[in-house]
């Protein structure tokens, strides 16, 4: 069954960091990729994982780039993976396969958001194809690694941003409708959400949970490229000297704070035997009200509101999202 969409009182909260998360937790001898580890929020998740022994792997579309951020972090593996890609994206999983070793924590953190319209090779909108197809993709190829850790987490790095659309079913690439960033862009978040759900239901036989989560409102991970800094002082996230406002009551938070929720669905212990949830501040969120929010800079007042939108943990629109994958990447899931 699906973990209930109810708050389990951690004991964390917006303030706590990935650090203290990882207090006290042993990952000798566990494996964790992490997509998009090598800057905002994955680099500081695959460093916290790695400092409490997992062995990481980060792939990334620039080995350069990332092998300067991921210097001071000693012992992390660097292979080439663009999730644009297809081709990339299976050739780093066979390379993965390869090697026989289970994988134990799948953490999908790379993204992109609010990007002007731009098409991948097959004409996909690029942040559906990046933020869902190309990790459907990924753990779909991966699958065989999860199954063999008898006990594995895959975490989808979503956001509240999933107010912004449910996935429009007849068009998720735009193509019959006008292009709006944040629709395309709460769509996919959307997507991440679902694609949790129905991941958790075919996968907890085999011991593969899964998990979403938003991780608050953090300027400087990169994530906030195409945003002006007027954009950014309207909406409230940094301030009139351009220095992030932080609060995390407000889920305006540092890259630690921010971390925090995906190191906690990626290896806490409180969510054994659980799974197909989104979560926010280091807990399992509410559902919030059914209803989609029409985003304004210039007022971001909802972007206090938690819970998670019931169009975003259905289980018919994941299993819908299923199929719609599988068909768009041309690969049918081996479960």
């Amino acid at each position: 069954m699906t973990t209930n969409q109810t708050p389990i009182g951690s004991g964390f909260g917006a303030s706590s960091t990935a650090e203290d998360i990882i207090k006290g937790i042993d990952l000798s001898g566990k494996i964790a990729i992490v997509t998009g580890g090598y800057s905002g929020l994955g680099l500081e998740t695959a460093r916290v994982l790695r400092s409490a022994g997992a062995k990481v792997i980060v792939p990334t579309r620039d080995r350069n780039k990332a092998e300067t951020a991921l210097a001071d972090i000693d012992g992390i593996e660097i292979e080439v993976m663009d999730l644009l890609d297809p081709t990339s994206i299976d050739a780093f999983a066979e390379k993965f396969l390869a090697s026989g070793q289970p994988l134990h924590m799948l953490v999908n953190s790379a993204g992109i958001m609010a990007s002007p319209l731009t098409r991948d090779s097959r004409g996909y909108e690029s942040q559906f194809a990046t933020n869902h197809l190309g990790h459907f993709q990924l753990v779909a190829r991966l699958w065989p690694a999860l199954r063999k850790a008898h006990g594995a987490r895959v975490v989808l790095v979503s956001s509240w941003g999933h107010h912004f659309s449910p996935v429009v079913f007849n068009d998720p690439n735009f193509e019959r409708r006008n292009y709006d960033r944040w629709a395309g862009y709460g769509q996919s978040k959307t997507a991440n959400i679902l694609f949790s759900v129905a991941l958790d239901k075919r996968g907890q036989a085999d011991g593969v949970r899964a998990f979403s989560l938003h991780p608050g409102s953090i300027v400087g991970t990169g994530l906030e490229k195409h945003l002006s800094k007027e954009e950014l002082h309207t909406a409230g996230v940094i301030d009139e000297n351009g220095q992030p406002v932080l609060d995390p009551a407000k889920n305006l938070k540092t890259v630690g704070q921010g971390a925090a929720t995906s190191v906690w669905c990626a290896t806490n212990p409180q969510l054994e035997n659980m799974g197909g949830v989104y979560c926010e501040n280091c807990d399992i969120a509410p559902l919030g009200q059914d209803a989609e929010s029409e985003f304004h800079l210039d007022n971001n007042s909802t972007l206090t509101d938690s819970g998670v939108m019931p169009y975003a943990v259905d289980p018919e629109a994941a299993d819908r999202l299923w199929s719609l994958s599988e068909q768009l990447i041309g690969l049918r899931f081996a479960i």
